[in-house]
């Protein structure tokens, strides 16, 4: 349970990071955080107990830099909703395919790169969509940088966070918070 990951919002309740739960009891203890939500039960020490927290806050805000979307498989089908571009197949056994194939002097950059289940990819090959009678589903672009990053297994895996972000993200994400969270009011 000390690694657990633990969600760290910043001190206006927008999500700002995660860490693991030793940082997180150390950051509380220390009086640089407040813990927001604790379900998981307690760690004991000789001396004191301590929640294991789920959810944190910053007691004081801590500006980042404007992060830059990594060009990664997860991210690329997180932002393609795990759809295949080309057939439209909701699935987890996805590859990516360079619309413009790498052979043919394509990129890999983020409007040149997109999902595809197994069968459309083997269909496509090294051609272009065109040239192998195929089309796509939504022309890839660049996600929408929401200035923070909480990779996308975080929120399938720990329900409890979601109140703490924003509408916009879960919507574009493909998730249906519970119930609306200090954070879906930015």
């Amino acid at each position: 349970m000390i690694d657990a990951p633990v969600l760290v919002l910043n001190q206006g309740f927008e999500p700002h990071d995660v860490c693991r739960t030793r940082r997180a009891i150390v950051l509380v203890f220390c009086g640089k955080a407040e813990l927001v939500e604790d379900s998981r039960g307690m760690v004991h020490s000789i001396s004191a107990s301590f929640a294991i927290p789920s959810v944190i806050r910053l007691t004081q805000r801590v500006r980042r830099p404007e992060h830059e979307r990594r060009l990664t498989r997860v991210e690329v089908f997180t932002r393609d909703r795990f759809t295949c571009q080309y057939c439209g197949r909701v699935t987890r056994d996805l590859t990516l395919d360079h619309v413009m194939p790498r052979s043919q002097g394509g990129e890999h950059s983020w409007e040149n790169v997109v999902s595809a289940c197994k069968l459309c990819n083997r269909k496509k090959g090294g051609r272009t969509p065109d040239e192998a009678g195929m089309k796509l589903m939504s022309v890839p672009r660049r996600p929408y940088n929401y200035g923070y990053h909480v990779p996308y297994h975080y929120f399938c895996s720990h329900s409890d966070w979601q109140k703490y972000l924003p509408q916009q993200v879960l919507v574009s994400s493909g998730l249906r918070p519970d119930e609306p969270g200090p954070a879906a009011a930015l």
